[in-house]
């Protein structure tokens, strides 16, 4: 068998779903028995059969996979609860399997997803999909790209309501239905607290998410950003998001305004003094990027 082909056809068997019991299928993939499969390119030795030592590789393909969702998922994990985790993860790599190189983008797709498998989350559909939309922000905070900041002579000479800024990669935006910013925090916070219990830590997760579910939905407007290799949330107002979300579109800066106001009750004399607020904020975080020219000469 050449290379190519033994790497497709072990691939085949370890990314091939384990059974409930947690074991490798006795059925191959396409048909037949999982034992003669195996050892068509692996040999036995004086402890474990072909199919004992392929399955080594197809339950510690499934067991990282499952850890690397719970690593990126702390907060759906108790959203959903550990076995309906459990059972809509293994629903998910089966229909969205890892076909990168880094498990960073194993969770790229669930958001989607989700919304097409309502069954998982049932009435906490709308909690769970803010909570999935903040996780993967978050994954996205942390290492997309940083492209050099946005500086004042960059802006020199250039028509106000003409111009055109660019967000950093790793900044993202949401418009949430709960309050999942805190619930995530307090989750993380129960998983940090080395001296609790795990039963003890699950009630407390349990509790957050319970508080959170029960509370009337309204409107979160969050960044998601980072400095120094941290990831923060920052909460927003609606006209403050209005306009990040219009410059990120690629609109202009005076079409960006006009968003921002659109439908807002804020008082026109107060309009001018928070944009410029925003703007200060903004650039004191470095949120934008050099425009592409500038960036080049630097």
């Amino acid at each position: 068998m050449k290379l190519l082909a033994l790497q497709r056809t072990m691939a085949r068997a370890v990314m091939q779903p384990l059974t409930r019991s947690e074991h490798m299928q006795q059925k191959a993939p396409g048909g037949g028995k999982m034992r003669a499969y195996a050892g068509r390119f692996i040999k036995p030795n004086d402890r474990l059969t072909s199919f004992e030592r392929l399955e080594i590789y197809n339950r510690q393909y499934w067991f990282r996979l499952f850890s690397a969702m719970t690593e990126d998922f702390p907060g759906l994990r108790s959203v959903l609860g550990e076995k309906q985790f459990d059972a809509m993860c293994q629903a998910y790599l089966i229909d969205c399997p890892s076909t990168s190189f880094t498990l960073r983008n194993l969770g790229s797709k669930l958001e989607s997803w989700l919304r097409a498998h309502p069954k998982f989350a049932a009435i906490k559909q709308t909690l769970a999909l803010d909570i999935a939309r903040l996780e993967w922000a978050d994954v996205e905070a942390f290492d997309n790209e940083a492209k050099p900041p946005l500086r004042t002579e960059d802006l020199a000479g250039a028509a106000a309501a003409n111009l055109t800024l660019e967000l950093q990669p790793y900044v993202r935006l949401l418009d949430l239905k709960y309050p999942v910013d805190d619930l995530l925090l307090a989750v993380r916070k129960e998983e940090d607290t080395d001296f609790a219990s795990n039963a003890f830590s699950e009630r407390r997760k349990k509790k957050h998410v319970r508080a959170v579910a029960k509370l009337k939905p309204q409107a979160i407007f969050l960044v998601v950003h980072r400095i120094e290799n941290s990831v923060y949330f920052r909460r927003i107002e609606p006209e403050e998001f209005a306009m990040l979300a219009a410059l990120r579109q690629g609109k202009k800066l005076g079409k960006a305004l006009d968003a921002a106001f659109r439908n807002s009750a804020m008082p026109v004399d107060q309009r001018a003094g928070a944009v410029q607020q925003w703007f200060q904020n903004w650039a004191t975080l470095g949120w934008f990027c050099r425009p592409r020219q500038n960036a080049a000469n630097a």
